[in-house]
């Protein structure tokens, strides 16, 4: 399909080439021969016994009875749909003998089977089934029957999802499960989900089940040493959680984008202890030229009618800003919603990465410091605070996943903001303070650092942003007929020192506390924006009733920020026009000037 020209990843250049094709014990994998298939020096094999030691505070290895505890429900899963599968084809008129034998399998994907889940992780499932069974008996009989099963909790089904899926709690173990139908009679035990033919005559729902079991095995395909790719990727995945860059619908890295880029990073190291493979993640990618894309192997030249990543045929495509694609057909970016911001941010924790990998490799730092997670409310002068807030735990758990899956269309509104040259998500949700809440009601909240161009007497408008973000996620709930009574989403502009109003003091004090530690004002300065300057402390900031946002607030706001010379630090923020409806919180004017 593509041409199989060696990529250019910025790390490599023709003295770190190393030809593979008198070597007979360690193949060419990807798209790119191996920079380096030096053995391990036993100064790496140390550094990685330091690494897995590092990582057991973290609850990232299972005990043997927690591992025979999946396996047992995995099993009773199984026979649960095997059972399933038979009783649905003797309902449809198919002799016992043959429903006895048409099959249905169970197989894992994700995190478990790639082998680097944590302790009490949940497990990707899919149920593949022969063609007379549909899915709607999976979201009808096998719904009913996982209802009265005893050992089964919290079941519910969201049919009608991207990825159509089956929640539960199996006695203990949460499980996400998939159902895929092929075209065949019968499924038998050795069933190969990797064959490209499979996917023949397939809807798209099915495609997409499946995709996840076959990018999963053919990511364990690729790398040559499977030992050693789980444990880097362990290490990878924490750090990537502890500094707020895990979530790809959020806009940042997602499990499998994160698996992808250390599976690269292994083939180009293939003899490499896992301690060196982890240094050598950030060397790659904190130089990688985006947005060139990651690809893992020459994608294949299968055609099935589905639509793959060709950013010579698809025009949407070119504007991908960290492509990372796939290795199974149909071939797709799994970063699709990665930002500038986002993208901005990853770029950077790859680079402070590096340096701290360095200092670790060099016995400067201990691989703990690797894991500590950054100081997100340092960084920022400027905050925009998300409310999400529900009546009942139930309706807020269902609220919170349909808001947060909109966020980055906020951050992507804000983007397009000349004057913002930064919006930064923290994945993180905080509980509001009780305090604060109003009574029998839950409330969680996320919040968007914020980087201002510097411009003198710069008026920045955001209620319109925030409105456009606010309508659109309550006409989505309402189309979908999920949107209920106590059901709010409130936005509002938070400065620094206005933190202490919304979050616990042991937090504020330990950021600010770790700040000083590490090296005054440097750590709260960006890679990216060397030149950002500290709040100079004789300017004023003058607020004017607080920025607020909410989507059963039918009013006209007109809401500005007007920044001064460093408009991080010299803000004026203003509110003229507001008639909120009934249901709208009322906001008490307060004025505050700040020295």
């Amino acid at each position: 399909m593509w041409s199989s020209q060696p990529v250019n990843n910025g790390t490599q250049n023709n003295k770190e080439n190393v030809t593979q094709k008198n070597d007979t014990k360690i193949p060419t994998l990807g798209m790119t021969s191996a920079i380096s298939t030096a053995p391990p020096k036993p100064s790496d094999l140390l550094k990685t016994q330091e690494l897995e030691e590092a990582l057991k505070p973290f609850d990232v290895f299972e005990t043997e009875q927690e591992l025979n505890h999946r396996m047992v429900i995995l099993g009773k899963l199984y026979s649960l749909v095997k059972q399933w599968i038979k009783d649905v084809s003797i309902s449809k008129n198919m002799p016992e003998s043959v429903a006895e034998n048409v099959g249905g399998k169970i197989y894992t994907f994700g995190s478990y089977r790639l082998g680097v889940h944590n302790r009490g992780a949940d497990i990707d499932a899919l149920c593949v089934a022969p063609r007379h069974i549909y899915r709607n008996d999976f979201f009808g009989s096998f719904y009913e029957l996982l209802k009265k099963h005893p050992e089964v909790t919290d079941l519910r089904a969201v049919e009608e999802a991207f990825v159509p899926v089956i929640k539960m709690n199996f006695d203990g173990i949460e499980i996400d499960m998939l159902f895929a139908r092929l075209m065949l009679k019968e499924i038998p035990d050795s069933m190969d989900l990797r064959d490209d033919l499979l996917l023949k005559n397939l809807d798209q729902k099915c495609v997409r089940s499946l995709n996840g079991c076959r990018v999963t095995d053919e990511i364990l395909r690729l790398v040559p040493n499977i030992d050693n790719f789980r444990l880097a990727l362990r290490a990878i995945k924490l750090w990537a959680k502890r500094h707020g860059i895990y979530s790809n619908a959020l806009g940042y890295l997602g499990g499998v984008s994160w698996a992808m880029l250390v599976a690269r990073t292994c083939q180009l190291y293939p003899n490499a202890a896992p301690a060196t493979l982890v240094h050598k993640f950030f060397l790659v990618f904190s130089q990688w030229k985006w947005p060139q894309p990651v690809l893992l192997k020459q994608p294949s030249n299968v055609n099935l009618g589905f639509s793959v990543w060709d950013p010579r045929v698809n025009i949407q495509d070119r504007y991908h800003l960290m492509p990372i694609i796939t290795p199974a057909y149909p071939q797709q970016n799994s970063t699709f919603n990665v930002s500038g911001s986002t993208r901005q941010i990853i770029i950077e924790e790859f680079k402070l990465g590096l340096q701290l990998t360095d200092d670790i490799m060099l016995s400067k730092q201990t691989w703990d410091k690797l894991f500590e997670p950054p100081l997100f409310f340092m960084k920022y002068k400027h905050f925009i605070v998300l409310l999400v807030s529900a009546e009942s735990p139930e309706d807020h758990l269902e609220w919170c996943g349909l808001v947060e899956s909109k966020f980055r269309l906020l951050i992507g509104t804000l983007e397009r903001n000349q004057h913002i040259t930064l919006a930064h998500i923290n994945p993180e949700s905080f509980s509001l303070l009780e305090s604060q809440r109003e009574p029998n009601t839950q409330c969680s909240m996320w919040f968007i650092g914020l980087e201002f161009a510097k411009s003198e007497n710069l008026n920045v408008n955001l209620t319109y942003d925030i409105q456009q973000f606010t309508e659109t996620v309550q006409n989505h709930a309402l189309n979908i007929s999920m949107l209920k009574e106590g059901m709010k989403l409130e936005a509002r502009h938070v400065k620094r020192k206005q933190l202490y109003q919304y979050l616990s003091p042991s937090l504020l004090k330990r950021e600010r506390k770790t700040s000083v530690k590490t090296n005054g004002t440097e750590s709260k300065k960006r890679l990216s924006d060397p030149g950002n300057s500290d709040e100079n402390p004789n300017k004023k900031m003058r607020l004017s009733e607080e920025m607020h946002s909410t989507y059963d607030d039918s009013s006209n706001n007109s809401t500005s920020l007007n920044c001064n010379e460093d408009s991080n630090s010299n803000i004026s923020l203003t509110e003229e026009g507001h008639n909120g409806s009934q249901s709208a919180p009322s906001h008490t004017s307060k004025e505050a000037v700040c020295t």
